[in-house]
């Protein structure tokens, strides 16, 4: 029985192998010369005016999680419109109910100013 899961660990490793081989073999065969100017802080080609543990404005955090859910709505919805014929009438009402709770869900936020910037 645990023959069957012999596929997923090799996919396992090997997409273990491809994310961090990369990441080693740079480290190993990098150049390492580091100075002063290499290791200093670097904005858009200016010196750093301010520290980095600034606090952010929740809009950044809601634009970013609007963009999630958006995106994970197209990852859902292409595949889904390709079979549509072969899945049949409860797939076309499983999906309208996810729009659904999407677009209340886009609404809520339009309903508190995340869309809006200062």
């Amino acid at each position: 029985m645990l023959d069957n899961y012999l596929p997923i660990l090799i996919f396992i490793l090997v997409g273990i192998l491809v994310g961090v081989g990369p990441l080693v073999i740079g480290y190993l065969l990098g150049p390492r010369r580091p100075d002063s100017e290499k290791d200093s802080p670097y904005e858009c080609g200016f010196e750093a005016f301010e520290t980095a543990r600034l606090k952010f404005d929740v809009r950044y955090y809601l634009v970013a999680i609007l963009f999630i859910v958006f995106d994970l709505e197209i990852a859902f919805l292409f595949p889904w419109a390709v079979v549509l014929e072969d899945l049949g009438i409860y797939a076309f009402w499983a999906m309208v109910v996810f729009l659904g709770i999407l677009v209340v869900g886009f609404i809520y936020e339009w309903k508190k100013g995340a869309l809006e910037w200062e």
